[in-house]
């Protein structure tokens, strides 16, 4: 009998460890498991982050873009303005100068008959015009030195006083040579536009 006993408890025993050897092997699993999901979590977690992440740098390459957009448009805008405003101001410039070509010859006495006081009104706005948008006068006088950025040169002193004197002498070679750069006269007047020479002014030198 007990050697029966004996055998029925270490039956017992082994069915004991064996459902514990199970338990432990199911709660082994589980825990596997369990770090499987969590891999599988912060894997999810990482490619999701890495998709926002792409999304984001996207998105600011987009705005990017657009603001590199917008400044060439509001660039290629303010060359049209400055074309349009040179365009319209050669236009005016010849309606000045002959304005200037008229007026000029007035003589003293007739500078405040009406229709003279008219014309030189007319002029002045004319000549505001040009400066609300810009443009000015460039300031060009006799003796100045000739410049070929801003000067266009029609004729050489001597050539233009013997074509239109005639009885002139020429100066002496030393005189020639102190003068041959300098403007002897400004016959057209000569216009900027923000720095830019529109119309240089035509002069005659030395």
């Amino acid at each position: 009998m007990t050697e029966e006993k004996n055998i029925e408890e270490k039956k017992e025993n082994n069915e004991v460890e064996e459902k514990e050897l199970t338990d432990n092997v199911d709660e082994i699993e589980k825990k596997v498991d369990v770090k499987k999901d969590i891999k599988k979590f912060f894997k999810k977690a990482e490619k999701k982050e890495s998709k926002e992440e792409e999304y984001l740098l996207g998105w600011r390459r987009c705005m990017a873009d657009f603001e590199n957009y917008k400044k060439r448009q509001q660039e290629s805008q303010k060359n049209i303005g400055e074309y349009l405003k040179e365009d319209s101001a050669l236009q005016i410039i010849p309606v000045i100068d002959n304005f200037h070509s008229a007026t000029e010859h007035i003589p003293e006495g007739q500078k405040n008959v009406p229709w003279v006081v008219g014309v030189m009104y007319i002029q002045k706005q004319l000549e505001d015009v040009l400066k609300e948008n810009g443009v000015v006068e460039m300031d060009v006088k006799v003796g100045d030195e000739f410049d070929p950025n801003l000067h266009e040169a029609i004729a050489s002193n001597p050539t233009y006083a013997e074509a239109s004197a005639g009885k002139q002498e020429v100066e002496s070679k030393k005189q020639e040579a102190e003068n041959a750069n300098k403007i002897t006269r400004v016959v057209l007047k000569g216009y900027k536009l923000n720095e830019k020479v529109i119309r240089a002014a035509r002069v005659i030198v030395g």
